[in-house]
């Protein structure tokens, strides 16, 4: 285990100046000579308009809507940055945009919005929905985060995900499956100490009960303290917590962080960038074989060699730097392949958690053990298991416009992701 975090902070300045954006739009058709526009632009472009026209599902026929999806956020809530609007959030939705590029084959634009108005989001997304095949709602604060997702699930007819919901809960899960797989215990009966309330844990808490874990065995703690059925000051308006504080901690068991970890079989912490939000003394009252994920970005809660000093025997973190990358990059962009392949309506969480299935699953037949408890970016096949996994469950569930054999999506998955990454290959070889 590395005893050193890496400070990124003055590389990055440096090349996000030098490359001044860190994505850009290169024609994807053939061009040999100006003629070709007669096919690409006027006049031949007029016969796929009036196709579309007569059919507005040929759009996904004729443009890139079928692979292209929106990253929207108004920046109320970036990485641990917190409230700094549209303009300082632009470089993360950038970043992400990349992502789903390059490890996914998706195309991807930031949207970045001058309103932090929820009704006001909800109808712009409505309104620029006919340019993308699915919206990825990304770094918007909570309560109204929940608010936004459900409602624009229900009134549009592409998939809506938000990333800091459904991807940090599947990731998270399929980690969570793998250190249990080393460590010899089932989810139905580890205690569970949840560090944050928020888009993450809320998402996370309620996967985790699906998969099976039991709520009763749960607590979780938000910035005042544990959640329980007593608690007063919870905000009427925020009924996913409500709904936690009555469904976990049945015996009102009160305190904070410390006190939700005695005893704890794992610990989730997706709250606010440490050091020192959870504290080694604290590890060290953990059961034996103790799973800490501390989750928080750019600095987890409490950095995996205290953790592990202070006993625990598998420790993850966000960061790359460090083993057990638990990251949203290994869920979004594989979790779009799979739905863009078979055009599906939307992304149900029975599709999320057949992403953690693949995941966990991908990662025990290629090598568990403490320092790799789930797969890293770099690894590809990775991608296509997962992608494979969410579109075939969007079939069986009849979410799908495209219906295809699980060796036809297969194909199409890995013949997409890895053209993606040798597009970048070519580009940077031409480029150096």
């Amino acid at each position: 285990m590395s005893t050193r975090a890496t400070d990124y902070k003055e590389k990055a300045l440096r090349l996000h100046e030098k490359y001044r954006g860190k994505i850009e739009v290169v024609p994807k058709v053939p061009i040999k000579s100006l003629d070709d526009f007669s096919i690409w632009y006027t006049p031949g472009v007029a016969a796929p308009c009036r196709a579309i026209y007569s059919d507005k599902e040929k759009v996904y026929t004729y443009t890139w809507r079928w692979n292209l999806v929106a990253v929207v956020s108004d920046g109320s809530r970036v990485l641990g940055l917190g409230n700094i609007g549209p303009e300082a959030g632009y470089p993360v939705m950038e970043g992400k945009c990349l992502l789903f590029k390059y490890l996914g084959g998706v195309d991807a634009v930031p949207i970045l919005l001058n309103t932090q108005d929820k009704d006001e989001i909800i109808s712009i997304v409505k309104k620029i929905s006919p340019s993308f095949g699915g919206i990825n709602l990304e770094d918007i604060a909570k309560p109204k985060c929940f608010y936004i997702l459900e409602t624009l699930q229900q009134e549009l007819d592409i998939p809506v995900w938000h990333d800091d919901q459904q991807g940090t809960a599947l990731v998270t899960l399929a980690a969570l499956k793998g250190a249990l797989k080393v460590v010899n215990k089932r989810l139905s009966e580890v205690k569970i100490a949840l560090i944050g309330a928020g888009a993450a844990g809320v998402a996370i808490a309620k996967y985790l009960m699906v998969a099976g874990a039991k709520p009763e065995n749960m607590l979780v703690v938000d910035s005042k303290g544990i959640l329980h059925a007593n608690r007063k000051d919870i905000p009427k308006e925020n009924r996913w917590k409500k709904d936690l504080a009555f469904k976990t901690n049945p015996v009102c068991i009160s305190g904070g962080i410390k006190e939700a970890l005695r005893g704890a079989d794992v610990c989730i912490a997706v709250s606010k960038p440490g050091p020192g939000v959870i504290k080694k003394d604290w590890i060290k009252n953990m059961a034996d074989d103790a799973i800490v994920f501390a989750c928080a970005n750019p600095v987890p809660e409490i950095w995996p060699w205290e953790a592990k000093e202070a006993g625990a025997r598998i420790v993850a973190t966000g960061r790359s730097d460090f083993p057990n990358q638990v990251n949203n990059s290994l869920g979004f962009p594989a979790i779009f392949r799979g739905v863009f392949e078979v055009q599906a309506r939307k992304i149900t969480d029975t599709m999320c958690l057949a992403a953690a299935d693949a995941l966990a699953e991908y990662t025990e037949k290629t090598s568990l053990s403490e320092d790799r408890i789930i797969p890293t970016m770099e690894e590809t096949e990775a991608y296509v298991c997962e992608a494979v996994a969410v579109g075939l469950k969007a079939i069986e569930e009849g979410v799908a416009r495209v219906k295809l054999s699980k060796k036809e999506l297969e194909e199409r998955c890995r013949e997409n992701i890895y053209r993606a990454r040798k597009l970048a290959s070519a580009l940077f070889k031409t480029l150096a």
